[in-house]
């Protein structure tokens, strides 16, 4: 059975609670306190097991936060491998508003990895036996780490002959597509017009710089997010848009990681890339009626996937 690694260089414990209404100055009592594993890649593997699939989740950790975050991954069942750092992990904070039904999300920054921890994460996904399928790398470049770090992941899964797939933004993106060498990309709109440099609102616009990443090179699989919009797929077989399902919004933390989750397994399980996408919106679905930052049970994917 294939394998997917993913690396998460920024992870977090998410916290999540819920208020009456948010209110400067006054003390806000809020509801009990939800506690999960958090950071972009950690998702994707959580969400990869969820689905019954194998994933190692490698991670830097330190301080009170890493303990904790290595704590409920442990308890999750999840495999996983702890790169111990100097640094504190960071907390994200997500509070649901009960009147109005928004949800606020407060992202703390994280720690400052230095060259070795940052070296020791990569010679820790080379040690993995077996070698991944797939390399999955999603979310935020923490303190400093510059944007030529990324040259040496792509180097990595080069030589493991793993299959890489990227959730990144900012400029960490922009320099990803520029090397070139990416399996799948899963930006979202805003991300695909900062590359395009321009906005993105029409149909016609979001479909070529889809097209233009896959033509020139750069990428194999780009797969836009488009919220309520659904979702566009562009490849070397052509465009097809994806409506998005018809659920109840209860948060939409981590949906982004469910997509990558559940198509990057559908990917290595040989099914097509239709089908792959499908599956990883419904998984996107299954997150986003889940509350605080609880992702998407298994029996939610396969019904909204059979019924989708």
């Amino acid at each position: 059975m294939s394998c997917i690694v993913t690396l998460t260089l920024n992870p977090a414990m998410d916290v999540s609670t819920a208020v009456a209404r948010l209110e400067p100055t006054r003390k806000l009592r809020c509801g009990p306190p939800r506690y999960e594993p958090g950071g972009g890649g950690i998702n994707v593997a959580r969400v990869i097991r969820a689905l019954g699939g194998e994933s190692v989740a490698v991670y830097p950790a330190g301080g009170p936060f890493g303990e904790m975050l290595q704590h409920a991954l442990e308890a999750l069942g999840l495999p996983q491998v702890r790169v111990p750092i100097a640094g504190d992990t960071r907390e994200s904070f997500t509070v649901d508003e009960g009147e109005t039904g928004l949800q606020y999300r407060f992202v703390l920054p994280g720690p400052t990895l230095t060259p070795t921890e940052r070296r020791n994460c990569l010679e820790t996904i080379a040690a993995l036996v077996p070698a991944p399928s797939h390399l999955v790398v999603s979310g935020s470049f923490p303190s400093g780490v510059a944007l030529d770090f990324h040259d040496e992941i792509l180097d990595l899964a080069r030589r493991l002959g793993a299959r890489l797939v990227l959730d990144y933004s900012g400029e960490a993106l922009r320099h990803a597509v520029a090397r070139g060498g990416i399996h799948l990309l899963k930006p979202s709109l805003s991300e695909l017009s900062s590359l395009a440099g321009r906005r993105l609102d029409d149909e016609a616009g979001q479909e070529e710089e889809a097209r233009r990443l896959v033509e020139r090179g750069a990428v194999e699989i780009v797969v836009l997010s488009l919220g309520a919009g659904g979702a566009l797929l562009a490849s070397r077989e052509g465009i097809e848009r994806f409506s998005a399902f018809d659920v109840p919004l209860r948060s939409a933390v981590g949906a982004g990681d469910s997509v990558v989750g559940a198509t990057v397994l559908a990917l290595s399980r040989g099914w097509s890339l239709h089908d792959a996408v499908r599956y990883g919106m419904a998984a996107a679905a299954a997150t986003l009626m889940r509350p605080g930052t609880g992702l998407c049970r298994a029996e939610d994917v396969e019904r909204l996937y059979r019924e989708g």
